[in-house]
């Protein structure tokens, strides 16, 4: 791992220049973070969120053009229902809070997952968030909120099915065109934090030839720089998409 330079003002002579598009991140270790500092996972999980806000910003510095983030999946409402419930609360929260500046920055905001099970008010706000910032180009935020990769490929077969369409007319660009990510390049880079490894069934379909990134790190202390070595680190790497060394050419990928 490239050691980076802790000199902001630096900073555009250090980016790569190979940096991904498209970023997704599975943001861990909130509740262990907390554990670790004898505080309620709820102070994890609030921390978590402040961290966000600087990865955003930080994403934004760096030219990346798309970032999604892993923010509750379809399987955390077997949760305890009062995390669950601080989890919504802090979707809200956020909205609230951080909208204006978010489209101030030129963020444009864009849900994917399911919306059953939420709550009208909330939806709302994540309509009425999607909508205002629906023009913004700096960076697109895909927050994948009620959302599970499985459930996602599930849900577009069916769209699939009732629209019609012969089975021997379905392809890989077709089955793109139902997902919740439809019309967004494929993810480049996948960074999970805390030291799991595992996909956790985020963008199962999209991240096919996705690099992945693995860091013991947690995710409220996963800082501006860690993300620029994981830049790097990509950077680094030779993505051949099925072929060999020698077909790939010097800058592809």
């Amino acid at each position: 791992m490239i050691a980076v330079a802790r000199n902001q003002e630096q900073t555009p002579s250090l980016l790569p220049e190979r940096v991904p598009r498209h970023i997704g991140i599975i943001m861990d270790g909130n509740g262990r973070w907390a554990k670790a500092r004898g505080l309620p996972r709820a102070e994890g999980h609030r921390q978590g969120t402040e961290n966000l806000r600087r990865i955003i910003k930080a994403c934004v510095e760096f030219g990346v053009e798309i970032l999604t983030i892993y923010a509750f999946s379809t399987e955390n409402w077997r949760r305890p229902p009062l995390e669950v419930r601080l989890l919504l609360n802090i979707l809200e929260t956020v909205i609230d809070r951080e909208l204006q500046e978010l489209h101030d920055n030129g963020v444009q905001i864009r849900h994917i997952g399911r919306t059953e099970k939420l709550a009208p008010a909330l939806l709302r706000k994540i309509h009425d968030a999607c909508e205002y910032t629906k023009d913004n180009r700096r960076l697109i935020l895909n927050v994948a909120f009620n959302y599970g990769g499985r459930d996602e490929i599930i849900h577009a077969v069916r769209e699939i099915v009732k629209a019609g369409v012969p089975a021997d007319d379905i392809t890989e660009d077709m089955l793109n065109q139902y997902m919740y990510t439809s019309g967004l390049p494929d993810p480049d880079l996948i960074i999970r934090t805390s030291g799991e490894i595992r996909a956790s069934n985020f963008l199962i379909w999209q991240a096919a030839y996705a690099e992945y990134y693995f860091t013991p790190t947690y995710w409220p202390d996963f800082d501006r720089e860690q993300l620029l070595e994981a830049l790097w680190e990509y950077s680094r790497r030779t993505r051949r998409f099925g072929k060999t060394d020698e077909q790939v050419k010097p800058g592809e990928g």
